[in-house]
């Protein structure tokens, strides 16, 4: 039997329970796995998956037999229950469903925010289909999140979200029996972003060697763009005279200006007198919007090229923007304004990654052995590494 270990493990994905086939890069395996029926490649997991069943797992087995399958993970696990299926709605939930959508549109929520609470809505309605609207409590959200938000292991910022579009819909419609002041949504996770060095990021560039590409990398981190900023960037907003570059309708439907950095202007005429793009800055087929994903595979592939291991997005680019403004000595209130953040409490997670001040702490351990080292005794200098 080959050494190579394959881990088998669950995950709720795509509206079903998921077997996910995860290995080291092994061309063995990897070629097996790829005669698995129905078997698919998650780009966000980065690993193979198939829907569960039990003949599923007997087909990997037998595909995988002459290697080592962990299945620790996968061994007497539930099947979840996936009775919530929004076919089940009766037509007096649709309509109140339909009219939740209006009056999102009413009150100018974005399109993407409108679908998600339609949506959280709708599959907590079709959850409890055999239950009038008069009769989901607080007791059945709270039931409903422990059955499918915490078996499932959905993020926090998920559970979040669903709470905040049932408060919504209570305020939409205020003869349901929960109370929304009751409605707590979980402490967010508070991570620190993942931040690359100024050297880092010049090496990214440079080994990206597709043009396209490269002046894409270049204008997001020296714009501190979104993903969605750069996709929807019009060439009319980008002004070379005045050396800025205007966000329209961003996060929060709020306009704002960024600098257009003068280092990156021979490669921005470079990029448009090779490529003319007529409307967008960056364009896929037919002159429509470039896919967000493909800016995430082409970052990931130049990632493995500059030798960076770190887990790097488009919004990486992003954080360590707004890091070395930080760590360059602009003030934290003219970083707020070129992120286009709505609170200062938001730009102020960077104060944790920057390093600037940092560095000049000292360490008591080097202070307690500098201060051994200098003062006049017999005893031999202090050397930690004890060589």
């Amino acid at each position: 039997m080959n050494k190579a270990v394959i881990t088998l493990k669950l995950k709720y994905h795509n509206k079903a329970e998921q077997v996910l086939i995860c290995f080291d890069y092994n061309k063995g395996i990897l070629d097996l796995v790829r005669t698995i029926p129905n078997r698919k490649w998650s780009q966000s997991m980065r690993c193979w998956y198939i829907k569960r069943s039990d003949n599923a797992i007997k087909v990997i087995q037998k595909t995988l037999r002459d290697y080592s399958i962990d299945e620790t993970k996968i061994v007497n696990a539930p099947v979840l229950n996936l009775t919530h299926n929004t076919s089940l709605l009766t037509k007096e939930q649709r309509t109140v469903l339909n009219e939740f959508y209006s009056y999102l549109k009413g009150k100018r929520y974005s399109k993407s925010t409108i679908g998600t609470y339609t949506f959280l809505v709708a599959d907590f309605m079709a959850y409890y289909h055999k239950l009038t609207m008069a009769e989901l409590t607080n007791r059945s959200i709270e039931l409903y999140i422990e059955d499918i938000y915490i078996k499932r292991k959905y993020s926090i910022s998920k559970q979040r979200q669903f709470i905040s579009a049932l408060k919504i819909f209570k305020n939409f419609n205020p003869s349901l029996p929960f109370e929304a002041i009751e409605l707590i949504r979980p402490k967010r996770d508070r991570y620190l972003p993942t931040v690359l060095s100024k050297d880092e990021v010049i090496e990214l560039i440079r080994v990206t060697k597709n043009l396209k590409h490269r002046a894409v990398i270049a204008i997001i981190y020296s714009c501190g763009f979104r993903i969605s900023e750069l996709i929807n960037l019009e060439l009319r907003d980008i002004d070379v005279n005045r050396r800025q570059i205007l966000i329209k309708n961003s996060k929060g439907r709020k306009d704002r200006y960024v600098i257009l950095a003068e280092s990156f202007l021979p490669l921005l005429h470079n990029y448009i007198s090779t490529y003319v793009p007529r409307r967008y800055f960056v364009e896929g087929q037919n002159d429509k919007k470039y896919s967000p994903e493909s800016v995430r595979q082409f970052l990931r592939k130049s990632c493995k090229l500059a030798k960076i291991y770190k887990r790097v997005t488009p919004h990486t680019l992003r954080h360590s923007y707004a890091t070395h403004l930080l760590e360059d000595g602009i003030d934290l209130r003219y970083i707020q304004e070129l992120l286009g953040h709505s609170k200062p409490e938001t730009t102020m997670i960077y104060t944790h990654v920057a390093k600037k001040d940092l560095l000049r702490i000292k360490s008591p351990l080097d202070i307690a052995v500098k201060q051994y080292n200098n003062t006049d005794n017999k005893n031999p200098k202090l050397v930690i590494s004890g060589i």
